[in-house]
């Protein structure tokens, strides 16, 4: 029998463990693929404690997978053994819900994210559906494109349908794991870029990352610093604190948009008078579609585009992990596997 090593969490909020599972075989449409790389993201914490309704136990979480296909199911067609490919945290979607039915299928109601739906890439191999396949270009390192699958998408995603254009203020709350990339694509695609983070010590380099202006969230009002410099179109709200979200909103010039990407349960105290005056606007954004992460990776391979990342193998999981929770990794934790 045909065996793969998962780091699986037994119970919720448990360690992980490295065991073995039998290799799974793809059914029709989908394809099994052979994993390289997997990135770590602040969401699989929520997996991990059990915080998602309907999360199974034992559990392998995982969605920002890069590998190479190694098995096709039946029926499956445009891929071959051996592609490179990317499975993000859009990993399918069910095609008949009313989101789907409208194309919305990053809204869709019953979405399938690696590690919640179906077992994820903390392993050896993963089975995942053709619609979740995103095509890896040659000149990324599967570590370079695993956190493309999720972090990478977000931010992309969430500049590029911004509102904003070539010149536009554009800041970047927070130069975290996602704010070091949305940082750099505001500056590849042209926006006046401000990078927002407490302290000095990262001013070097969100400026070498592409930030024109640095703020020190700790040293002022942050919305006055952003009308200074003649208010921002966007705010790309990386950093999940809501209070820090909330005091970027006086910073936005009249018909400005606070775009919330930061994940926390704590709600954004908004006066509602700050946004009827001027039509300002606060808007969620979700990830995006395999096609998304496709153009996600194109464009940054394109424009030198990379996200910093540290890696470890897969038997070191528990320590990646825990680099992650910390915050002390700089700034994405990539587990390599084979």
């Amino acid at each position: 029998m045909n065996v793969m090593r998962v780091a699986q969490v037994s119970a919720p909020g448990e360690k992980f463990e490295i065991v073995e599972r039998e290799l799974p075989e793809p059914g029709p449409g989908h394809v099994r693929v052979a994993v390289e790389a997997a990135g770590i993201c602040h969401s699989d914490a929520g997996f991990v404690a059990g915080a998602f309704p309907g999360t199974p136990f034992p559990l392998v979480t995982g969605h920002e997978v890069a590998g190479r296909v190694d098995a096709l199911g039946e029926g499956v067609t445009g891929w071959r053994v051996g592609d490179r490919v990317e499975v993000g945290w859009f990993g399918g979607h069910c095609g008949h819900c009313v989101p789907c039915r409208q194309g919305d299928f990053i809204d869709c109601a019953d979405l399938r994210v690696p590690g919640w739906a179906y077992q994820g890439g903390f392993a050896e191999a993963m089975v995942a559906p053709v619609t979740a396949l995103a095509r890896i270009p040659d000149a990324l390192s599967a570590t370079e494109a695993a956190p493309l699958g999720c972090a990478g998408v977000t931010t992309y995603n969430a500049l590029r349908h911004g509102d904003a254009h070539p010149g536009d203020l554009v800041a970047v709350l927070g130069v975290g794991g996602l704010g070091h990339l949305g940082v750099q694509y505001a500056n590849r695609f042209g926006y006046e870029t401000v990078a927002i983070a407490r302290g000095r010590d990262k001013e070097p380099l969100a400026r070498e990352l592409g930030a024109h202006h640095y703020i020190d969230s700790t040293a002022g009002d942050v919305a006055e610093a952003l009308q200074r410099l003649g208010g921002a179109k966007v705010v790309l709200g990386t950093a999940a604190n809501s209070d820090a979200m909330a005091a970027t909103v006086g910073g936005l010039r009249p018909r400005g948009r606070l775009v919330v990407l930061g994940a926390t349960p704590e709600p954004l105290r908004i006066s509602p008078h700050s946004l009827i005056m001027g039509s300002r606007s606060v808007h969620g954004h979700p990830s995006g579609t395999a096609q998304d992460v496709a153009e996600t990776m194109a464009f940054s391979a394109l424009t030198g585009v990379r996200p910093m990342v540290e890696t470890l193998p897969l038997d070191q999981v528990n320590e990646a992990y825990q680099r992650m929770l910390s915050g002390a990794a700089r700034f994405r934790m990539v587990l390599t596997v084979g």
